[in-house]
């Protein structure tokens, strides 16, 4: 019983640290961002403090042998972290181009993305039950996110950069833990440098197209240079448990129970915030949630059927080879049982 409750105890744990992480990362940088914080307008460059802090942690870990470093090829970790780097710029400048009701509703796009993707690539097949969760989910997230809809060719394109980059990437990490036998914190600790590394180099310049100003003439604060610290800390247990996350389940499962850091967001900067809260907003997270929980009981439903279908066809095996042998020992003749007790 022990055994059977410890890998639901990690599971919660990790779900419990990406959503606390990413909601917090959200606070954080909202107040470092915002014109009435300290209007610290620089998101690309500011990703690359996070990969920075991230690599840094990875790199005392594998110094003090707390994590063991495995090999993965460099040309396979490059083509990652460009995939990565494109899906972080790709969701700034959607951001920037489209309006916020249209950012949304790309972002809610991811999710039937993903499982075209996992479909195509892995040939992973979904139940009637999830996909109605995932519609569900969906639809509710979209009922209190989604407000004015925009479309503009250049924000169509980066939107749909960002999609597929960003699904790419999340089906990926799942891919390279399984197939170099790695962990989750190990990949993080080999992507995290490349991708530090050319988003600190190419960041400002993104930054400065989007928004006109300099990261060099930005003037630093104590209490903005305490915010800039925090975001990253809270970055990387954010990466941490979202490579943690999407190595223990799958990328459509990662991105349809994300959708609970939307919901927490919304609470969070109606308390926090003052942000308004109609019932319209109140309705749709209901509805999310409850697609939420419709999701998690479709997935353990269909893995406790696999487990059934796999147990019964090993049943059925071993009665097959039990009538092979009955028939094989009544097909033998007299002599040759006597044969056999005599060479026994």
């Amino acid at each position: 019983m022990d055994l059977e409750k410890k890998p639901v105890v990690s599971d919660v744990g990790a779900w419990a640290m990406n959503v606390v992480s990413s909601v917090g990362i959200i606070m954080a940088n909202k107040q470092l961002m915002s014109p009435n914080g300290y209007a610290f307008c620089f998101a690309t460059t500011l990703t690359g403090f996070h990969f920075t802090m991230t690599a840094l942690v990875g790199w005392i870990s594998n110094a003090t042998g707390y994590s063991v470093s495995k090999y993965v090829p460099l040309w396979e970790l490059i083509w990652f972290s460009i995939v990565a780097n494109m899906s972080i710029t790709g969701m700034n400048l959607s951001l920037m181009l489209n309006s916020v009701g249209f950012y949304q509703i790309s972002k809610l796009s991811m999710i039937p993305v993903v499982c075209l993707m996992e479909w195509i690539l892995h040939s992973k097949h979904y139940t009637t039950k999830v996909i109605m969760s995932v519609i569900v989910v969906a639809f509710g997230v979209g009922i209190c996110t989604v407000t004015d809809v925009e479309i503009n060719a250049k924000g169509f394109l980066c939107a749909c950069v960002a999609i597929f980059c960003t699904s790419l990437q999340q089906i990926t990490i799942g891919s390279f833990q399984k197939k170099y036998n790695i962990g989750s914190f190990e990949l993080l600790s080999k992507t995290a440098p490349i991708q530090a590394a050319s988003l600190i180099v190419l960041g400002p310049f993104v930054d400065y197209y989007l928004n006109g100003h300099s990261i060099v003439k930005y003037p630093y604060s104590t209490g903005a240079i305490f915010f800039i610290l925090l975001s990253c800390s809270l970055a990387v247990f954010c990466n941490m448990s979202q490579y943690l996350c999407i190595g223990r389940f799958s990328a459509t499962s990662f991105q349809v129970l994300g959708h609970m850091k939307t919901v927490c967001v919304l609470i969070l900067g109606w308390i926090l915030f003052d942000s308004a809260l109609t019932v319209k907003n109140i309705m749709g997270m209901l509805i999310a949630i409850l697609g939420m929980l419709v999701y998690s009981w479709a997935v353990e439903a269909d893995k406790k059927a696999a487990k059934f279908v796999s147990a019964r066809s090993s049943d059925i095996l071993n009665g097959e080879d039990v009538k092979l042998l009955k028939e094989k020992a009544n097909g033998l003749s007299d002599s040759d049982l006597e044969h056999g007790q005599l060479k026994n």
